[in-house]
């Protein structure tokens, strides 16, 4: 008898096109575990960068501390669900490091919310349902955790549905927009090009 718990034919081919993303050497990508009740089957990946790290073309082999990082969630329910007008859905969350100059710029979340959308349509990758919010935060340190000292921060939470596929199972696209956002968020030059100022940190 086959196995009722076993996912299905098109979540495989789906989490199959994921895998199937080259991500830059800057990016480190590892697989997660994603949050098994936020629907029937479901899979993750994250996403770490550097800005200083990675220059001469070499992959990252360690980030304690990464400027940038993020998690790109699949989710699959084959019945649908209504709020995705679809059977599968992405979300993602990125949270980045903001240079000195960008701390207090009301405009920060309108620029997050831009590397979402730039990236999923600069890579073709076609979607509906998008949202999500563009966050600013501000910590400081103390004590035995390295402080002080302050971090100031973007976190940008948001969930789309593929389209353009059948049934939405070839999502290479959609992760090769998920590793652009991370490194536009990084501050990384485009592919190609070479960066003449050095983030500060």
């Amino acid at each position: 008898m086959p196995d009722s718990t076993a996912p299905p034919p098109e979540f495989r081919r789906a989490v199959a096109s994921l895998q199937l993303m080259r991500p830059r050497p800057e990016l480190l990508v590892a697989p997660l575990d994603a949050p098994p009740r936020l629907a029937p089957y479901t899979w993750a990946f994250s996403v770490e960068a550097d800005a200083g790290a990675g220059r001469a073309g070499e992959p990252v082999p360690d980030l304690d501390e990464p400027d940038t990082s993020g998690r790109l969630i699949l989710l699959h329910d084959p019945s649908g669900q209504d709020a995705w007008e679809g059977t599968f859905r992405l979300v993602c969350f990125i949270q980045a490091r903001l240079e000195r100059e960008q701390l207090g710029d009301e405009m920060m979340p309108v620029v997050g919310w831009s590397w979402l959308t730039e990236a999923l349509e600069q890579n073709g990758a076609e979607y509906v349902a998008l949202g999500g919010t563009v966050t600013q935060t501000s910590s400081v340190r103390f004590g035995d955790i390295a402080g002080p000292r302050r971090d100031d921060d973007v976190e940008l939470r948001a969930s789309w549905t593929p389209t353009g596929s059948a049934d939405g199972m070839d999502l290479t696209r959609h992760a090769e927009a998920f590793c652009q956002l991370v490194a536009s968020a990084a501050g990384l030059p485009p592919v190609g090009a070479v960066s003449l100022v050095h983030r500060t940190v």
